[in-house]
C-alpha cells in the first residue's frame, strides 16, 4: 500500500510538472541554444543553409561596428540618470509615506505613466517635444524663454536627454511605488523610538529608511540595469534611433540588424552580448552590495 501510494504521488508530481518543464524547454532552453547556435553563423534569415564562421561575428559586434558603442553609450545614459533619480524617489516615497491627505490619490498618479500603453507614451512625447507648435515650445515662449525652445528630438546633443526624460516620466512611478512598499513594510516601532531619541529626520532616514528597504533598492537596480540595457520603445518609436545613429540604443541597433541589414547572425551575437551583458552587471552589483554590508 505504501509503495502504491509513493508511486502514485511521483506520478501526481510529474503529471503537473510536465506542462511548465515543456514549455521552459520549449520556450527558454531550446531558444537559447539556438541563439549561440546562430550566433556563429553568417545566416541572413532568408537561405535555409548557413555557414559556420566561428566567432567573427562577436569580433564585428566590439571591434568593427561603432555604432555599437554609440549605442552602448547612449544605454549607459539611460542607467546612469536614473540612478541619479533614485534618491529622490525614495525621498518621494516617503513623502508619501507621511499620511498625506490624499495619500491614494497621489500614489495613482504616481503609478499611472507605468500602465500607459508604450506606443501612447510615445506619441504623446513626439507632440510635446515638436519644433513646430509643440506644447512645450508654445510654453516657453508664453513665459519670455523662447531662447530655450529647442529642436528637442531633431539635436544630436540633447535627443538622448529628451528621451531619457521620458523614461523617466513613465518608469519612475513604478520605483517609488515599490519604495512605498518596502518603506510601509518597516515597523512603526522604530521611529517611535527614533523619535524617543530626538533622532531628526535625516537620521531616521538614513539609519532606519534606506537600511530596511536595501532588499528593494536591489531590486530596483537589478530593474535599472536590465531596462536601461533593453530600452527600445521609447527610441524606436519616437526617432527610429535618429537623427542618423545618435539615439539608437543597443536593442534598436539589434533590430535593425537583424531585419534591415539581413544579419540575423550578427544579430544573434548581439542578443548574447546583451544576456552577457546583464549578467555581468547584475552580479557585479550584488558584489558591491554584498560588500558595502
Amino acid at each position: 500500500m505504501t509503495t502504491s501510494y509513493k508511486t502514485q504521488k511521483k506520478m501526481f508530481i510529474a503529471a503537473f510538472m510536465f506542462i511548465p518543464v515543456t514549455l521552459l524547454l520549449l520556450f527558454l532552453i531550446y531558444p537559447t541554444f539556438k541563439l549561440l547556435q546562430l550566433s556563429i553563423t553568417d545566416w541572413d534569415g532568408i537561405g535555409q543553409s548557413f555557414n559556420y564562421i566561428g566567432f567573427k561575428n562577436y569580433w564585428n559586434v566590439f571591434f568593427k561596428s561603432p555604432e555599437v558603442w554609440t549605442a552602448l553609450k547612449n544605454n549607459f545614459l539611460y542607467f546612469f540618470i536614473h540612478l541619479l533619480m533614485i534618491p529622490v524617489e525614495i525621498i518621494f516615497a516617503v513623502i508619501l509615506c507621511k499620511g498625506l491627505r490624499g495619500f491614494k490619490f497621489f500614489k495613482s498618479i504616481t503609478f499611472m505613466p507605468y500602465i500607459i500603453n508604450g506606443v501612447a507614451v510615445a506619441y504623446m512625447f513626439s507632440f510635446l517635444y515638436s519644433p513646430i507648435g509643440g506644447p512645450i515650445n508654445s510654453l516657453l515662449e508664453r513665459m519670455g524663454l523662447g531662447f530655450l525652445a529647442l529642436n528637442w528630438l531633431g539635436d544630436t546633443s540633447i535627443v538622448n536627454y529628451s528621451l531619457v526624460g521620458v523614461s523617466l516620466w513613465r518608469f519612475s512611478g513604478l520605483h517609488v511605488i515599490l519604495f512605498i512598499s518596502g518603506i510601509t513594510s518597516i515597523p512603526h516601532e522604530y521611529y517611535e523610538a527614533a523619535d524617543i531619541d530626538g533622532a531628526n529626520a535625516l537620521q531616521k532616514l538614513s539609519k532606519i529608511t534606506i537600511p530596511g528597504i536595501k532588499r528593494v533598492v536591489q531590486m530596483v537596480l537589478f530593474l535599472n540595469v536590465r531596462g536601461a540595457l533593453q530600452v527600445f520603445d521609447i527610441p524606436f518609436l519616437i526617432t527610429n534611433g535618429g537623427p542618423g545613429f545618435a539615439s539608437s540604443t543597443f536593442t534598436t541597433y539589434t533590430i535593425d540588424t537583424a531585419f534591415k541589414y539581413d544579419q540575423y547572425g550578427m544579430a544573434s551575437a548581439m542578443a548574447v552580448v546583451l544576456m552577457l551583458l546583464i549578467c555581468l552587471l547584475s552580479l557585479g552589483q550584488n558584489k558591491l552590495t554584498k560588500l558595502r554590508r
